[in-house]
């Protein structure tokens, strides 16, 4: 293979990129960051629990808006990729309606899926060594799906893929790369996780998310574009992979 997925390089590139638009991407984290936190507040504390349907048209419109800030994440990232020689304006980083169906569409199926297997598992209770296997040998599947479909949204927003489309073209692209992207995932999950498990102690440490949800995104993208460029068996200049 010319130049093998390496997840050292992988990391190193996702920093340089965070590191040279830090102000850009941390300005978008911390607006969307506090878009999603004024909303939720608005659902939890506002809106009175007997108001379903005032809760539900809210929680509805919070889920769009997180679809429309994770793509936007996403088209920042792949353009300041793509725009590293040049300017780029604020257009290009919009997220299209289509975009947003399909990654709302992908989303309500995997929660579909979720909640089915949840309630399958349920009608299990009366056996329960049976309900333990199947739970157990769920979660590894699931774990198995996650990983082989992680770049849909990646491919929804570069490829502009539809959502069944978006979800094949992840799962061919991690094929033979189930371990190195395991690895990434995990490194991803530490990211996550530290933060988390530090703020229970220190709450102000929480406010890392706004660094941490950025970056570990950044990895997502870079690895995708990585991946792409193993496939193709050709050199990775990440700038140039469209």
């Amino acid at each position: 293979m010319y130049h093998p997925f390496s997840i050292v390089e992988t990391l190193q590139t996702a920093w340089k990129i965070f590191k040279n638009n830090f102000v850009t991407i941390i300005v978008y984290s911390a607006i969307s960051f506090f878009l999603l936190s004024v909303l939720a507040v608005i659902t939890q504390f506002i809106i009175l629990p007997e108001e379903f349907a005032g809760r539900m048209i809210v929680s509805f419109f919070l889920i769009f808006v997180q679809a429309y800030t994770t793509l936007g994440l996403y088209k920042l990232i792949f353009t300041v990729i793509d725009s590293e020689y040049y300017e780029f304006e604020i257009s290009q980083v919009l997220p299209g309606i289509k975009m947003i169906i399909s990654y709302l569409i992908v989303v309500f199926l995997i929660a579909f899926l979720i909640t089915t297997f949840h309630f399958f598992t349920q009608g299990l209770n009366s056996y329960p060594n049976i309900e333990t296997t199947v739970e157990v040998l769920g979660t590894f599947l699931g774990l198995f799906l996650a990983l082989r479909i992680m770049f849909f949204n990646n491919f929804i927003v570069d490829d502009h893929s539809g959502a069944f489309e978006s979800l094949r073209q992840s799962w061919d692209l991690t094929r033979g790369y189930f371990f190195k992207v395991l690895s990434i995932l995990i490194i991803i999950l530490l990211f996550i996780a530290l933060p988390a498990l530090i703020s229970q102690y220190y709450p102000f440490v929480s406010l890392a998310i706004v660094f941490t949800y950025p970056f570990v995104n950044i990895v997502l993208a870079v690895t995708y574009r990585k991946l792409i460029y193993s496939h193709q068996d050709v050199d990775d200049d990440i700038a140039e992979t469209n």
